[in-house]
């Protein structure tokens, strides 16, 4: 009698749910992979070095002056008067406050601007997904968090090609 009201259902239920997934069309997204290789990705990068090589170049600049400072204070200490070595020294350690403040100001920046563009990118990701859902006849398209997904699935390329035409 069990058998009749609670398993016969349960079966019935499970080879429906079967027949109605197997009409789904899912696919995979492989976000990380189009969030680095796409051509909004690239543009970022060079817009990115463009905006902020100048104040890294500075800085780098800044160090070679500081190291030639310490080689000089290291090389003629002996020779130098006291009033020169502390002069020397206090230099030193002013263009090296100055030096580790800018890098900091930089590194703030710079990842500000990272996020702010990393957010533009996302945003326009997820836009293009969507499309390629609807223009692709997808039910269901997944993302983070899969295990695997088969080639067949796996639309990541089809959403690279969709960003193309939105960087035009």
């Amino acid at each position: 009698m069990l058998k009749k009201y609670i398993v016969y259902p349960l079966l019935g239920l499970v080879f429906t749910t079967t027949f109605a997934a197997a009409e789904l069309k899912i696919g995979f997204v492989n976000v990380p992979q189009v969030l680095s290789e796409s051509p909004q990705a690239e543009k970022a990068r060079k817009d990115m070095e463009r905006e902020f090589s100048p104040r890294k170049n500075r800085l780098v600049a800044s160090g070679k002056e500081i190291q030639k400072l310490k080689e000089r204070l290291n090389r003629d200490a002996a020779i130098m008067s006291e009033s020169e070595r502390k002069k020397l020294e206090a230099d030193i350690l002013k263009k090296t406050r100055n030096a580790k403040r800018t890098e900091e100001e930089l590194r703030e920046d710079l990842n500000i601007r990272r996020n702010e563009i990393f957010g533009k990118m996302q945003k326009q990701v997820f836009e293009a997904i969507r499309a390629l859902a609807k223009d692709g006849g997808y039910d269901l398209l997944l993302t983070d968090g899969v295990v695997y997904a088969s080639e067949p699935v796996d639309v990541t390329s089809q959403l690279q090609e969709k960003l193309k035409q939105y960087q035009r």
